[in-house]
């Protein structure tokens, strides 16, 4: 009960996807499992700032190589028809994205927990972390019902921000050489759009769109996703820093996700600047529905239906870790012995202070590694991380923050906790071999080729 000191084996804190696949791993492994989140739902940024759709699982080649608790979610949305699996990127930025139902994926994460029985605590913040000689010993939370201490042999840091790590006295890092974070964004929803129209506009205008973007092929794919319209939005001369528009298809067949707000120069791990964005990007939203109704073709009669309950977030602090994954590494397809999960996303780095994406793409349109070493945060002997806060550079973080990988991430920081906890060691001491056999068991590393 909350007022009291819960014990448990693996902690995981926070519930977006990389907590979720955490959770799972972990419970699922036998361990002792809670899960503590902000929110009165779960999902992270891809609920409650409207992360949509999912990219990607698979390499620039086609091969997948995510697959495990992030595969077993979109199969479990696919029979419900909340999503209709992998689809060709018709931006041609990835692969395949993955389209889903963010109301369905809300309740059906509850009912996965339930089944692997993790004990989930929502509407819970964390307030504070007791850490004695290099070891967290209870981490305080703020609930409805008041205050209250969670213990457990091994913890997982997937709160994003890395607030767990930070709180707890590891070093870490945020931004690029200058400190400067990349853009927030409050995405929003339309509905009410004639996607023929936009089709039709892409077809006689392909000038207008990324040079990627598959028009030829739009006859027999459907259209989910758009990135351009570039003469259009330069004479609109709008106050925001972007080059053009982004919009993803669905979940409904009117409807689209918009990514084109742009929040730059602010720090979201300050609480004035998060505020000052979650305005601005309010404001951003409702000029942008004027400019989409009176200026693109289809969306004459298309209305906001929804915006992110927060504004999305796409990177704050890198907590240093054993290893810090580079840009190199990721451009490289490097391979490492302690693999625990693989990406095929490019460097997509938004930049900080200004207009621009910068794109890097993998060699050999291939995948690189992440490591173990890379969720180990220095200093600290039981504690994992788990999501877009973990090891890297800052320009490794703009393919490790993508959800796909951040759910596969999560997967690995549970099934080793769980291990740490069950032979009561230090993170570090995770026997590589171990952690493997129950990776590929849940199907989460393709080889180790």
């Amino acid at each position: 009960m909350i007022g009291q000191t819960e014990t448990y084996d693996v902690a995981v804190l926070g519930g977006g996807p990389a907590g979720i696949a955490a959770a799972l791993a972990a419970a699922r492994a036998g361990a002792k499992t809670i899960l503590v989140e902000r929110y009165g739902f779960l999902g992270g940024m891809s609920t409650a700032a409207l992360v949509y759709p999912w990219m990607t699982f698979h390499t620039a080649a086609g091969r997948q190589v995510i697959r495990g608790i992030a595969q077993e979610i979109v199969d479990r949305l696919v029979e419900r028809d909340a999503s209709p699996g992998h689809l060709r990127d018709t931006i041609g930025f990835v692969h395949t994205l993955t389209p889903y139902n963010p109301e369905v994926y809300k309740a059906l994460v509850f009912e996965l927990l339930k089944e692997a029985g993790v004990r989930l605590l929502l509407h819970s913040l964390v307030t504070h972390t007791d850490v004695k000689d290099g070891r967290i010993a209870g981490v305080g939370i703020h609930t409805k019902s008041g205050p209250g201490l969670i213990r457990a042999k091994v913890f997982v840091d997937a709160s994003g921000d890395g607030d767990v790590a930070y709180l707890s006295g590891a070093p870490w890092e945020q931004g690029n050489e200058a400190n400067k974070v990349q853009p927030m964004t409050m995405k929003f929803r339309m509905k009410g759009v004639r996607l023929d129209e936009v089709k039709t506009y892409m077809i006689r205008h392909p000038e207008e769109f990324y040079e990627k973007s598959l028009i030829s092929e739009l006859d027999r794919l459907p259209l989910t996703g758009v990135m351009g319209f570039y003469s259009k939005w330069k004479e609109a001369e709008l106050p925001i820093p972007r080059e053009g528009l982004l919009f993803f298809t669905g979940p409904g067949e009117d409807e689209v996700l918009v990514n084109v707000s742009r929040i730059s120069g602010l720090d979201p791990t300050k609480v004035e600047e998060l505020t000052e964005a979650e305005m601005e990007g309010r404001r951003q939203v409702f000029l942008l529905e004027a400019f989409f109704r009176s200026q693109i073709p289809g969306f004459a009669d298309a209305r906001v239906i929804g915006t992110g309950a927060q504004v999305g977030v796409r990177e704050t602090r890198r907590i240093v870790g054993e290893y810090v994954l580079q840009g190199r590494d990721v451009l490289a397809g490097r391979r490492f012995d302690d693999v625990i999960a693989r990406s095929g996303y490019p460097i997509d780095i938004h930049n900080p202070e200004g207009v621009g994406v910068t794109a890097n793409f993998i060699r050999e349109g291939g995948a690189y590694d992440i490591p173990y070493r890379s969720i180990v945060p220095r200093g600290i002997e039981n504690l994992l991380l788990a999501g877009r806060c973990i090891s890297t550079s800052h320009e490794a973080q703009a393919t490790t923050r993508l959800t796909p990988s951040c759910m596969a991430i999560g997967q690995a920081a549970g099934a080793a906790a769980a291990i740490a906890a069950g032979q009561r060691l230090a993170v570090n001491d995770v026997p590589m071999a171990e952690l493997h056999r129950e990776l590929l068991r849940g199907d989460a590393l393709l080889d180790l080729d």
